[in-house]
């Protein structure tokens, strides 16, 4: 098996010895797949019919030849492309058994992993390149309510293409093989997608394939829907709003909760959630959007990557899970908490127990370390302790100042040194149309006086505008603004040229004079063009129009002048 189920480091540009084509009846190449053991392929199940043969081949199979062996779906192991309640891909996923079995030192694992911002590589059969090829991509998060990623192709001609549903997703970290491509797509805008079912979802589906899947699942058994969760009188349907919204990204990095013990409404509350958003663990009801939950009380699938009960843990051991999560194996021989630190990869992490972890403070350290590294943190206690109030200051209060100080800090740095630029620039050439970035500054002005109002009245720890909003404002207004100037840097540089030209083609007409009669025509040409370009702001396009009127003119009289010479002397 390669590598317990991936790409070996020093073999990672050969076709895997797992990658399968699967061809029709008619010959036609159908799409991909992953051989899991001797006679099992996942594919998608859009590839195949549920009751239809096919024939994989395994084009990474030692020697020259392909070998070909007939599939069929594995019994009831066929779950179709549908659409859910939300009108978003669920499913899409089959096993096939093969006639014939293969060797077992072909076959690969699918291993559990955090999604967000992996690169992965894919290994299809395109039409243009039927033997094979591979396809980089970034997974950029998830989509739907089903489980399902979305990944970005690295470049245009890397998108998921027809022969390649059923690839396997290889994480180029760690070289394991962690979900399937299901499809691509071009919008009508040109914008290229493609999609993939991670090894959580596909279990989901086929719980048969659990047993071909390594690493631990997402949620800790303790955090877990039980049966008596379902109850209509253990929701609160106001935490249960508040979960969902951050389980939905609602910008908010840090989110911290108690649900104190003996809550048993609270606590159901709490895993129902968990439970929901786990790609694993959600059930078919919940995604079908049953009519029972409240509205806005049932978060999609993927909003976590990891939930950890930390009671009795030590700070390691959490930090380990993590690790694991994460697919930090490597240099295992270095502490974990400095392979956290040294991570590029991000996740969605929910602990709950903060507070009743072996190590709180240590465990807080670490939170902090993840939070800084941008890592989404839901935590909750048990009691409003000292490590809740530690955890408020250190995780939402003082980042929630020092990130409103920076974004105060580009907004002066907008309206004071950036809009002098601009506003220098204005007085001296004039461009067809500023007021955008006029607007935008008045903008920023507001901005920046509504973050000094809410400081002044609620202190620095007190609550303050929507810094997302302001911060996607900045952002914004900066790039505009500098866009402008540079237009308005270009029109300068212009009149510049213009100045120069018009010097020397007024240096090379007196020159030409030579005590002739003067042109009165030219030189009131002359003049329009120097007042123009002496104007402030100087209208750049109107003076190199009566600039080329005046080079016309030169250069006409000084044709009509030679040719006058050339006659005269024939």
């Amino acid at each position: 098996m390669a590598a317990d189920g991936g790409i070996h480091a020093g073999s990672s540009t050969e076709t895997p010895c797992w990658a399968v084509r699967i061809r029709r009846a008619d010959g036609e190449i159908a799409g991909a797949g992953i051989l899991l053991s001797p006679d099992r392929v996942l594919t998608c199940a859009h590839v195949v019919g549920r009751g239809t043969r096919v024939t994989a081949e395994f084009v990474g199979a030692r020697g020259l030849a392909v070998p070909s062996v007939a599939a069929w779906v594995d019994g009831d192991a066929y779950v179709p492309n549908t659409r859910d309640a939300d009108g978003d891909p669920s499913g899409d996923v089959a096993l096939l058994r093969l006639e014939h079995p293969r060797p077992t030192d072909e076959t690969v694992l699918l291993h559990r992993l955090s999604a967000p911002n992996r690169a992965v590589r894919m290994y299809g059969f395109p039409y243009d390149h039927n033997g094979g090829i591979w396809f980089r991509a970034t997974i950029v998060g998830g989509c739907g309510r089903d489980g399902q990623v979305q990944l970005s192709p690295t470049s245009p001609g890397e998108r998921a293409s027809p022969g390649c549903s059923g690839s396997g997703v290889v994480d180029t970290l760690t070289g394991k093989v962690i979900g399937m491509v299901l499809s691509g797509l071009e919008d009508r805008h040109g914008n290229l997608f493609s999609f993939m079912s991670p090894a959580e979802t596909i279990v989901r589906h086929l719980p048969q394939v659990a047993r071909w899947t390594r690493g631990r699942t997402a949620v800790d058994d303790r955090l877990r829907s039980t049966g008596d969760d379902a109850a209509e009188a253990l929701l609160d349907e106001p935490f249960a709003q508040r979960l969902a919204d951050w389980l939905q990204d609602d910008r908010h990095q840090v989110e911290i909760s108690l649900v104190p013990p003996g809550d048993a409404v609270r606590d159901a509350t709490l895993r129902r959630a968990i439970t929901l958003a786990d790609r694993e663990l959600r059930t078919a009801a919940s995604v079908d959007r049953a009519s029972l939950d409240p509205p806005g009380t049932v978060p999609s699938a993927g909003g976590h990557d990891l939930a950890v009960d930390a009671t009795g843990l030590t700070s390691t051991e959490i930090a380990e899970r993590v690790a694991e999560r994460m697919g930090l194996w490597q240099h295992p021989a270095e502490p974990v908490a400095e392979r956290v630190r040294a991570a590029d990869v991000t996740l969605t992490l929910v602990v709950v127990g903060v507070d009743e972890a072996a190590d709180p403070p240590a465990l807080l350290d670490l939170l902090d370390t993840l939070r800084a590294k941008g890592n989404r943190l839901l935590l909750v206690f048990r009691t409003a302790d000292a490590s809740y109030r530690r955890a408020r200051y250190e995780l939402v209060v003082r980042p929630e100042r020092e990130r409103r100080a920076r974004l105060v800090e580009r907004l002066e740095k907008i309206t004071g040194p950036l809009a002098g630029a601009l506003y220098r620039r204005m007085a001296a050439v004039r461009a067809e149309d500023t007021r955008p970035a006029d607007a935008d500054l008045m903008r920023a002005h507001a901005a920046l006086a509504d973050l000094n109002r809410a400081r002044d009245a609620a202190g620095d720890g007190g609550p303050s505008p929507d810094l997302a909003r302001y911060e996607r404002l900045a952002e914004r207004v900066a790039d505009r603004m500098t866009r402008v100037v540079a237009t308005l840097d270009g029109l300068r540089d212009r009149r510049d040229e213009l100045e120069g030209r018009l010097r020397s083609y007024h240096l090379l007409h007196q020159n030409s004079l030579r005590g002739k009669e003067e042109d009165l025509t030219l030189d009131a040409l002359h003049l329009r063009a120097y007042e123009l370009l002496r104007a402030r702001p100087c209208d750049v396009r109107a003076a190199e129009a009566a600039v080329d009127a005046y080079t016309r003119r030169v250069d006409g009289r000084d044709a009509e002048r030679q040719g006058r010479g050339g006659a005269s002397a024939s």
